[in-house]
């Protein structure tokens, strides 16, 4: 597949959307504010003394409020695109999804655990329960993931056929246990589990961002350094071997760096689907499929991409805001339907 961008381009553009995407992101909402008190507002919470007319609210409006939120946005972004190009690249295929080893389900089936078992026994208190159940959520999607691992395990090596296969009946499984929790819950308990399987970056705050914040910085940080290995797993596992690769050890790390980065994001904000199925195909389109560019390139058009999907989220119904989980729907689910008629023909 030939590159029709130069990285270079590639990354100068994505750059500059990204800017874009957390500018407006910054701007627009029930408030707008001009880029020239953003900025100024940046600068006072940075601890610069800088004076001004209104400033107080636009530095309450950006710090409290919307700062959280992009960050939040732009973490999930890049950690569920970076997710999707690791899983492509471990089954070898452009329309591989994070969701196939089982961690957005078992995310799920925590928060439902969660969401339904502290409605059981009274309610959380307040000051524990956003805590809890992103900590429920993280170890059900890194247990399921772990399951799925143990059960594509056979004479020391990972078959990823069975892989696919456990993760597809764990993800059944685990939808059919959710199912059991929402007949079990009343309706207070039923809205919350629902809007929370929607996904959205409404509940942001800077003591549930700054743990994201450090698995998407590890996960950045670390796949990248793997590029290498995974151009030379597109050729095949055994030419993969007779090149050098430590097979069954990259396997090892792109399922848990998948785990890892898809558990904390669903964690923070819930179920968000297709970026990682739509933004890593959209960049190998545009740069080829060399992960030394699409890595770095399908982080930043993941966070750009999410930053944009929640912008029209909040706009679309103002003062309603639209669970970010259907607008990813509806810009994935025509392009996965294109992907399917493209690979026909």
């Amino acid at each position: 597949m030939k590159a029709l961008v130069q990285p270079r381009a590639l990354f100068i553009g994505l750059s500059v959307l990204c800017f874009i995407a957390f500018w407006l992101s910054l701007a627009l909402g029930p408030v707008s504010l001009p880029l020239v008190d953003i900025a100024r507002a940046g600068l006072r919470l940075l601890g610069f003394p800088v004076a001004g007319a209104g400033l107080e609210q636009a530095e309450l409006i950006v710090g409290q409020i919307r700062m959280p939120r992009t960050l939040l946005g732009l973490a999930v972004g890049a950690v569920l695109a970076l997710s999707g190009v690791a899983m492509q690249g471990l089954f070898r295929n452009p329309l591989a999804d994070p969701g196939l080893v089982g961690v957005s389900s078992g995310a799920a089936l925590g928060a439902a655990v969660a969401i339904v078992g502290g409605a059981a026994f009274g309610g959380l208190p307040e000051v524990f329960a956003p805590y809890l159940l992103s900590a429920c959520a993280f170890i059900g999607g890194l247990g399921v993931t772990a399951m799925v691992y143990r059960l594509g395990r056979r004479d020391g090596q990972t078959s990823v056929a069975i892989m696919l296969l456990a993760g597809i009946a764990l993800t059944a499984l685990a939808s059919s246990t959710i199912g059991l929790f929402t007949y079990l819950a009343d309706d207070a308990t039923l809205r919350t589990l629902t809007f929370w399987n929607l996904g959205s970056l409404n509940g942001a705050s800077y003591a549930r961002l700054w743990p994201l914040l450090l698995v998407c910085a590890l996960i950045i940080g670390w796949l990248p350094r793997r590029a290498k290995a995974l151009n030379a797993l597109l050729l095949g596992e055994s030419e993969a071997r007779h090149l050098g690769v430590d097979v069954e050890s990259l396997k090892r790390e792109l399922i848990f760096c998948t785990a890892l980065g898809v558990g904390a994001a669903v964690s923070a904000a819930g179920m968000i689907g297709f970026i990682g199925l739509i933004v890593p195909h959209l960049v190998r389109l545009l740069a080829g499929p060399d992960h030394r560019v699409l890595l770095p390139a399908s982080a930043l058009a993941g966070a750009s991409l999410l930053l944009f999907a929640d912008l029209f989220a909040r706009l679309v119904l103002a003062p309603a805001e639209l669970p970010i989980g259907i607008v990813t729907a509806f810009l994935g689910g025509p392009f996965f339907l294109y992907l399917l008629v493209k690979g026909r023909t």
